[in-house]
């Protein structure tokens, strides 16, 4: 049992909140397009990004036009921006921007993704619309709510002695759960709910003999531990921060590290090569390592989505 007295504050305040979302005290705001919401009920790494990119990529595959809405997290600006695949992490974030580099998709980030949403409707026209994020973002109505869980998850605590940004019983607001990592649904309360299975990896190529890893990512142990199952040990490692923007700094601290430990090159991730930005030549030779996300019978889930989208919008 938690008997942090912070984390029972903050569960009463969500419990509230989402209580006058459920009985229509505080109402959401319905766009246009079709919203489809992938999140998470915990803080960091579940693996939203991948998931985001995989599900624009069987929409693309059947010819769906869509755009992704997202908050945009660590960037210095405000307000509704269109992404520019070709900008910096300080304006737009770094995970819509390699949203926007994978897909080749209108991105828009907004605190309000009401209003992003409404943004890229005048702009992009009405087309179906990804919500990055968006499990806790209800002020937004949705047509259908993805929501990835991880084994960890069905033993944790709430913020902030924990992980948890809501209870487990809001699983119930989801109508499909997916299960990445090797989490099993015996372990949520999903009965009755649509259970989607991933399988998570990474695509490396042309790595150098001896490199050094070195990543900001929530969970960098995991992808350690990737690239050590895919034959790759690093002779040396450096982690940061989450969404780490790197600096000056921090490039001439890696270089010494290379030299200390005799290394032949880096690796990184995705990610970290978009908080790289004008730095990422310095660094060469780097391997950088996609994330690959792939579901199981892809073709039935995204019918069955697609489906129920169909007749919710029918019936509204």
């Amino acid at each position: 049992m938690n008997l942090d007295p912070l984390a029972g504050i903050y569960g009463t305040i969500v419990g509230a909140r989402n209580t006058f979302y459920d009985r229509s005290w505080l109402r959401s705001r319905s766009l246009s397009g079709a919203v489809i919401s992938v999140g998470n009920i915990s803080t960091g790494g579940s693996g939203k990004t991948p998931f985001v990119i995989l599900l624009g990529e069987l929409l693309k595959a059947r010819g769906i036009g869509f755009d992704v809405l997202s908050r945009g997290y660590g960037r210095r600006t405000r307000g509704v921006l269109w992404v520019d695949p070709g900008g910096l992490p300080p304006d737009f974030g770094d995970e819509p921007l390699l949203i926007a580099r994978r897909l080749q998709v209108p991105v828009v980030v907004g605190e309000d993704r009401y209003e992003a949403g409404c943004f890229a409707e005048a702009r992009f026209g009405v087309r179906m619309h990804v919500l990055d994020d968006g499990f806790q973002h209800r002020s937004l109505a949705r047509d259908y709510d993805i929501v990835l869980v991880m084994p960890d998850d069905a033993r944790d605590h709430l913020l902030p002695s924990g992980r948890l940004r809501e209870p487990l019983r809001s699983l119930r607001r989801a109508d499909a759960l997916v299960l990445t990592s090797g989490a099993s649904a015996e372990s949520f309360p999903v009965e009755d709910k649509t259970v989607w299975r991933v399988r998570r990896g990474i695509v490396p190529q042309d790595i150098p003999p001896r490199p050094v890893v070195f990543c900001g990512i929530a969970r960098p142990q995991a992808f350690l531990l990737q690239l050590r199952a895919a034959g790759i040990d690093p002779i040396a490692e450096a982690f940061f921060r989450d969404h780490h923007a790197y600096t000056e700094k921090d490039v001439g601290d890696l270089l010494a590290l290379r030299q200390r430990s005799e290394a032949d090159g880096f690796v990184t991730t995705e990610k970290d090569a978009v908080n790289l930005g004008r730095y990422l030549d310095a660094l060469g030779p780097l391997a950088v390592v996609p994330v690959k996300m792939e579901l199981a019978d892809e073709a039935n889930a995204v019918d069955t989505m697609l489906r129920v989208i169909e007749e919710r919008r029918g019936r509204s």
